[in-house]
């Protein structure tokens, strides 16, 4: 588990196909990597990835084909910046929100503009996606926990401090950047949960589901 609170900015060192599958290699820059062991988790823009190699200036880890097929990393090359996370520990202080690492989908950048000291982005997120997002709820991008300000239909928008600008790879997304999104792990169980008995049957929410739980009145 993560909290969304990005640590440091690394960079993809190398990346060796492995039939069909990825084999990644992360330099770590400020990320201090004494506490982490073989087989410890690392979000990597997003994603969590498990260490298999520590060679002094970063890890190794294995991407697999079920990653590469619903997040960007499949996109990235040599000399890209990535997000880093180091994995939850007691004592952590959980600063952003409950992050799995599970990416959900791949989201696109529409607009990037500057507001005062700040930056203002709208995001377009996939359409199975989108009942997940809501107006001051909780976010994910490229593992970065993030607040909702408005949601019109699939697309959202972020105000992203001067903080998160400089200690991200925000101030490299611009119109149709590609990002790994990860919703509020909260919504999706709530989604579950409201099916009731039904849920082994059916595929999501319906009109219906909500009217049985008393969501809805005609």
């Amino acid at each position: 588990m993560f909290t969304g609170i990005i640590q440091a900015i690394g960079e993809i060192a190398a990346m060796e196909p492995r039939g069909g599958d990825l084999r990644l290699r992360v330099r770590t820059g400020k990320l201090d990597l004494d506490d982490v062991q073989l087989g410890d988790s690392i979000a990597t823009s997003g994603v969590c990835l498990t260490v298999t190699g520590l060679p002094g200036d970063g890890y190794w880890a294995d991407v697999s084909l079920e990653s590469l097929s619903l997040t960007t990393l499949g996109d990235r090359k040599p000399g890209d910046r990535v997000n880093l996370e180091k994995s939850l520990t007691p004592t952590s202080r959980l600063g952003g929100h409950i992050v799995s690492g599970h990416v959900d989908g791949v989201g696109t950048v529409c607009s990037v503009t500057q507001e005062g000291r700040s930056w203002r982005y709208v995001i377009s997120a996939p359409v199975d996606l989108a009942r997940y997002i809501a107006h001051k709820g909780s976010i994910t991008v490229d593992g970065t926990s993030l607040t909702v300000n408005v949601v019109r239909g699939r697309e959202f928008e972020l105000n992203i401090i001067p903080q998160t600008f400089d200690e991200t790879v925000f101030g490299e997304y611009a119109e149709g950047t590609r990002v790994n999104l990860e919703v509020d792990v909260i919504a999706r169980y709530l989604e579950r949960l409201l099916q009731g008995d039904r849920a082994a049957e059916t595929a999501g929410v319906s009109m219906d589901t909500l009217r049985g739980s008393g969501f809805i009145h005609d």
